[in-house]
């Protein structure tokens, strides 16, 4: 069923910064075949494209958006097996809340997910991104993604192979980047639906993830109760103001705004000796849940973003008093406070990557997706 809105819809009351003006046209689908169509008729039609899901990676002009919005309404998990030797193999709509699957997951005893607690939005934007959190990345348990193509114009199963996941990227990120790419602010790729496969137990994955393994009283590489490293998770997030709260500012962000850079080994010589250095998964998973993603790349380097901004000038509530500014918990969540314009927080956002860029060298990329907007002057 599709269903196009008559009513002026603004993008701020769908997205978690709260930001985003009125859209040319809102259309609502609850099911794979009438999202296909309203995706198909969009392009054939030459209509600007942009695919909602739960509002939590995106910031959008305050102009708003000319074109489609399509907003996948669909929930649900389909058990496709579960049983103690094989694990679960489920199927998930791409508009599923992704909270909440990792709540259910972590209910009926199905492994792999358990650190991903609290991460804002829907299931169809997880591959998209490659989400990661606490020694977890949402690619240790996809086995495939169908997606409809639309440069083929054709549905599409694309096994964990074709992928080709990376730190906070897949294919399905890179067909927006690729230079002359076509596509955007929706990729090529449009993902319907999320197959897992999930060990089955009582036990997390082994802990990856120092932090974690404090607030939990465990070593590095031991288990946990599937519930005690949820609720680890979600006080450790809300405490960085990573878990959405209406009644919290804090909250009303597009969580993380910038990835942590990766880096050369020659990049990273020229770090100070206190920035952290974490190592770089960049190979095929393994078939295994959990942290287990695939051996360490020697050539490369991750740092912390938030380190670097801290160390830059910029501290946990730069910008305040203003309506934008950085969350007073975590410096890498940008927060419109209200009433904040999209265009002050992009120049928030670009201060920030310019001073950091002065200290160190090194330019933060956005994690969310700009939607008329962009970080470089000339775009």
């Amino acid at each position: 069923m599709t269903t196009d809105a008559v009513r002026t819809v603004v993008l701020a009351d769908l997205t978690t910064l709260r930001l985003g003006g009125p859209v040319g046209r809102y259309v609502e689908v609850d099911s794979s075949e009438a999202f296909v169509e309203a995706v198909r008729a969009a392009d054939d039609a030459g209509e600007p494209l942009l695919v909602l899901g739960g509002g939590s990676n995106l910031v959008v002009a305050d102009e708003g958006f000319a074109g489609v919005v399509v907003h996948d309404v669909r929930d649900g998990v389909e058990v496709e097996a579960a049983d103690s030797c094989g694990g679960a193999s489920i199927r998930v709509p791409a508009g599923q809340d992704w909270d909440a699957l990792v709540a259910r997951a972590v209910q009926e005893g199905w492994v792999g997910v358990e650190a991903l607690s609290g991460i804002p939005g829907s299931t169809g934007a997880a591959p998209v991104q490659n989400i990661g959190a606490y020694g977890q990345e949402v690619s240790g348990v996809i086995s495939t993604v169908r997606v409809w193509d639309r440069e083929r114009s054709r549905v599409r199963t694309l096994p964990l192979v074709d992928l080709a996941f990376g730190y906070r990227t897949s294919l399905l990120k890179r067909s927006l980047l690729e230079p002359g790419s076509p596509w955007g602010p929706t990729p090529r790729y449009v993902v319907l639906e999320v197959a897992m496969q999930l060990r089955a137990g009582t036990l997390s994955a082994p802990v990856a993830y120092p932090e974690l393994a404090r607030r939990l009283g465990v070593q590095i590489g031991e288990r946990a109760p599937l519930a005690d490293v949820r609720d680890a998770v979600l006080a450790l997030r809300a405490g960085k103001g990573m878990v959405v709260d209406g009644d919290d500012p804090d909250t009303w962000s597009a969580g993380s705004f910038f990835t942590n850079p990766v880096l050369t080994l020659e990049q990273v010589a020229d770090l100070p000796d206190g920035a952290p250095r974490f190592g770089v998964r960049t190979s095929r998973p393994e078939r295994s849940t959990g942290p287990s993603l695939g051996a360490v790349d020697p050539d490369l380097v991750k740092t912390s973003a938030a380190w670097l901004i801290e160390h830059a000038g910029f501290g946990k509530g730069f910008g305040l008093p203003g309506p934008v500014s950085l969350s007073t918990k975590h410096t890498l969540a940008l927060t419109n406070r209200g009433p904040g314009t999209a265009a002050e927080l992009v120049a928030l956002a670009r201060t920030v990557r310019d001073g950091v860029r002065s200290r160190f060298g090194i330019t933060l990329e956005p994690e969310p997706v700009l939607v008329g907007l962009a970080l470089d002057d000339a775009a």
